[in-house]
């Protein structure tokens, strides 16, 4: 299996393969050795757009602590 990590996804290029994975998991004619890969594969794009988020967050703390006023604060999940 090619490593997930090497390929060049972008945040939103991940987050549309991982919809692509699930469609393909959840569909019933589907083989153990290729749901396994497609979750092991899934599992890397999981762990790769965490990454990339927790950086986004740092550099979003970092911009706003530059400003004399401006602190970060933790990002505040609407409510529904």
């Amino acid at each position: 299996m090619t490593d997930v990590a090497e390929k060049d996804f972008t945040l939103e290029g991940r987050l549309r393969r991982l919809e692509e994975i699930v469609s393909q998991l959840e569909a019933d004619d589907l083989e153990l050795e290729k749901a396994l890969a497609l979750f092991e594969e899934g599992v890397a794009h999981v762990k790769e757009a965490e990454t990339t988020l927790a950086a986004a967050e740092l550099r979003v703390e970092e911009l706003l602590g530059e400003g004399k006023e401006l602190r970060a604060a933790p990002f505040r999940e609407e409510e529904e």
